[in-house]
């Protein structure tokens, strides 16, 4: 009789049935702003993507001002951007480790100043036709923008900042620099990363919200342990989870209770395409009829034009 009255009590604390229908829309997270596509297909960590992208659909390129301004017209709440430290103690927002796949130098951007990589190409590199034809060449020049330019340029709008490295002493460099905003800016920001960066500024920004691949397997961990109960442990509060479609309808109350109770301890999720281990985005009508009916959770995206006239 306990056995079954615990299975009970499990099931109704965890199904939807019960639960108050969401009312609020999804949250649209455009990765990269609006950036140029490519196949996935036998990728690794050292693929150059702008040498498979596919035919270009539009005149975007990654981390750049106009696509984040694009990104942000199309409808997405939050752009995700990519940042690399320079010689002059800046951060440059760029993707990669090098510069070699996409522009006309070679090195790493800690290798230039600021103003030095404002003059390099970043369209230099981005081919559909395995290097028949370079349509962005010479359309990069002056493209590549500081943090700084960034967050002047949109004081009012979400970033979620990626810190492309393990290094803590980057994680301190990004707090000395999130201290310089004001208040309301900082808090409209959310860094994920390497580990040991990202528990380098929240030892220095305790009130940061942040995201590691160790925090959020701290809190899913965590969860998957108490969470039938509706309790929400500590280390799944006021943080961010980016969380694998395949893996999500694991956890306890997914998807309505599930957000309910992450959003009473001011946590944002975001539900990511496939199984994680790539930025595959929910992309199409065909990715955002997988969707849980009536989801207003956060969605990753790599085509925010493309699902604009789908999402509001």
């Amino acid at each position: 009789m306990a056995i079954f009255l615990l299975t009970i009590f499990i099931f109704l604390n965890n199904s939807s049935f019960l639960t108050k229908n969401r009312t609020a829309q999804p949250f649209f997270l455009a990765h990269r702003g609006l950036a140029q596509t490519f196949s996935m297909e036998n990728l690794t960590g050292e693929t150059c993507t702008a040498r498979r992208i596919y035919q270009p659909e539009h005149a975007y390129l990654e981390n750049t001002i106009p696509s984040m301004k694009a990104a942000f017209d199309f409808g997405a709440d939050m752009v995700e951007i990519d940042i690399r430290p320079t010689k002059d103690g800046q951060f440059a927002v760029f993707h990669d480790w090098t510069l070699d796949c996409r522009t006309n130098v070679s090195g790493e951007p800690s290798e230039y100043t600021m103003e030095e990589l404002k003059k390099i190409d970043i369209g230099y590199g981005y081919t559909a036709d395995n290097g028949q034809s370079f349509p962005f060449r010479g359309k990069g020049i002056g493209m590549m923008p500081s943090l700084t330019e960034v967050l002047t340029t949109f004081p009012e709008q979400l970033f979620l900042i990626h810190i492309k490295s393990d290094d803590p002493a980057e994680g301190e460099q990004m707090a000395d620099f999130l201290k310089s905003l004001g208040d309301n800016q900082r808090k409209r920001l959310t860094v994920y990363g390497g580990n040991a960066p990202i528990a380098k500024i929240k030892e220095l920004l305790p009130d940061q919200r942040v995201m590691s691949k160790a925090t959020l397997k701290k809190c899913l961990i965590s969860y998957l342990s108490v969470g039938w109960t509706g309790m929400v442990p500590d280390a799944c509060k006021h943080t961010q989870l980016h969380i694998p479609e395949k893996y999500a309808k694991w956890l306890w109350g997914w998807p309505d209770k599930f957000l309910n109770r992450m959003d009473k301890v001011d946590t944002r999720v975001i539900l990511v395409a496939g199984n994680g281990k790539w930025s595959e985005g929910f992309d199409s009508k065909a990715d955002l009829d997988r969707l849980p009916e009536n989801y207003s959770g956060g969605v990753w995206t790599n085509r925010i034009d493309s699902i604009s006239e789908l999402i509001k």
